[in-house]
């Protein structure tokens, strides 16, 4: 398994549509599944490994739109509180 290096490892703003962060998502995992298989399946210890580091880079996406999420939220509070 490839790892996706197309993973942005830096918060972004909202010039990223939601569909493309999900899209992203969606990719990220199924080119999970050959390897998951591989592993549990077939017992391949370096099949394991790829896992381990695929659930690592999952994790830091996951890190990265919560953080995108809570600025977007934050930034569209203080907007509402500016115009009030």
């Amino acid at each position: 398994m490839q790892t996706n290096d197309n993973i942005e490892h830096t918060p972004s703003t909202n010039s990223m549509a939601p569909v493309a962060r999900y899209a992203e998502l969606q990719q990220l995992v199924a080119g999970m599944a050959s390897d998951f298989e591989k592993f549990y399946k077939d017992g391949n210890k370096a099949a394991g490994t790829r896992v381990r580091l695929a659930m690592q880079e999952l994790k830091t996406f996951a890190q990265n739109v919560r953080t995108e999420v809570q600025s977007i939220k934050n930034e569209g509070t203080e907007a509402t509180k500016e115009q009030a």
